[in-house]
């Protein structure tokens, strides 16, 4: 009988160890779930005032993060009400250029600078976009051949960008001048000319080479070469900017955007766009500084109307190739000079885009020229000699 209590007592032992196990194990089990419940919650609070905030930052109409690069890179911000009062009220007489997304307005600052106001309208989403890249590419890039942004404003509705003030206007008024009251900008004498293609030439070397990834401007035009009052060129207008592929003959794909004539004919037939696609762009703005010519032109004679098949033909034939020059140049050129700057033009327009040269190519072929070739103490205007007289065209 003690045998068997004895026998009774230790099962009950065991069942009231088991017992207390089970009971530690789902305590501590209970513990877990809970700490982990607890983990989550701080998580997801967590992440809802994030949202939160960024929520709020919007509501405020600011771009956060385009602002604080911008502000982490020197960039200005300006209040509308000081950009309103340093362009006299965005006053019609202070109007200095259009673009498709806005006026550009004549202005001093407080401190007496001299700037240029781009006041963007209500484009759109493209607008918005043409101010972020902008903002951000500008805010990066330094070059003395790129124009240099002072700062902009993005408060409530209203989107501006302040760039310094380029005395001469772009290059485009000065080879095409409407009205006999502005007949002086047509006398761009030749060594200015070659001095504004080498100039350009490297602002976009410093895009495509110096750059990591490369830029492509994609809207490289004459009316976005800025001269400043020394006739210095600086190239402008980033709007449509792309960030190139960093593989060698790699290309980005993107909806065809730019102008009517400067725009490479494979990237207009496939959206590849590439740097080559600049290097085009470029070949047609050193056509109007050889031909004085715009690039389409459907009221001139037949097979005239495009510059660069009207041209090409004639810009590697040593008999041909003076009567494209610009009649404006009356002869200020030697022959030597332009054989070889048609000779670059030729090779940048060319259809395949394999065949064209990189900018960096192109800036070396053009440095002789320009360091030979003696400017005029008034850049602006024409010398008085006359190496070759040009014929008529």
């Amino acid at each position: 009988m003690e045998a068997e209590n004895e026998d009774f007592k230790k099962k009950e032992r065991v069942a009231m160890v088991t017992i207390l196990v089970f009971a530690s194990v789902a305590i501590a089990s209970l513990i877990v779930a809970f700490s982990y419940y607890c983990y989550l919650r701080y998580k997801v609070s967590k992440r809802f005032k994030t949202q939160k905030k960024r929520v709020d930052y919007a509501e405020k109409g600011e771009d956060f993060v385009n602002i604080q690069v911008a502000t982490d890179s020197g960039l200005q911000v300006f209040t509308f009400k000081q950009l309103h009062s340093a362009t006299g009220g965005f006053v019609k007489s202070n109007v200095i250029g259009h673009g498709a997304f806005g006026l550009v307005y004549r202005g001093v600052l407080q401190d007496g600078r001299k700037v240029a106001v781009k006041l963007m309208n209500q484009a759109g989403k493209q607008g918005e976009d043409e101010f972020k890249v902008e903002v951000d590419l500008l805010g990066r890039l330094r070059s003395p051949y790129l124009l240099l942004m002072i700062g902009f404003c993005s408060e409530s509705n209203h989107k501006l960008l302040v760039y310094e003030f380029m005395a001469n206007g772009g290059l485009q008024e000065h080879l095409y001048p409407i009205g006999a009251s502005n007949s002086i900008l047509s006398k761009l004498n030749w060594g200015t000319r070659l001095r504004i293609a080498l100039e350009a030439a490297k602002g976009l070397e410093y895009l495509h080479e110096h750059v990591s990834p490369p830029v492509i401007h994609r809207d490289f035009k004459s009316s976005n070469i800025l001269l400043d009052r020394n006739f210095h060129a600086k190239i402008s207008d980033f709007g449509l900017a792309k960030l190139g592929s960093e593989k060698a003959g790699g290309h980005v794909s993107t909806r065809v955007l730019g102008t009517q004539g400067y725009v490479a004919p494979e990237y207009a037939l496939t959206g590849h766009l590439t740097m080559k696609s600049d290097v085009y762009s470029y070949g047609v703005v050193l056509l109007e500084l050889l031909t004085g010519r715009v690039p389409v032109d459907m009221k001139r004679p037949q097979g005239e109307g495009v510059l660069v098949s009207w041209a090409l033909p004639q810009l590697t034939d040593r008999e041909k190739v003076l009567d494209i020059m610009d009649p404006a140049l009356e002869g200020q050129y030697s022959m030597k000079e332009v054989i070889q700057v048609a000779a670059i033009a030729a090779m940048c327009v060319q259809p395949e885009a394999d065949y064209r040269p990189l900018m960096a190519d192109v800036v070396q072929s053009l440095v002789p020229l320009v360091k030979h070739h003696k400017l005029p103490s008034k850049p602006g205007t024409s010398p008085s000699f006359h190496a070759m007289q040009s014929p008529k065209a």
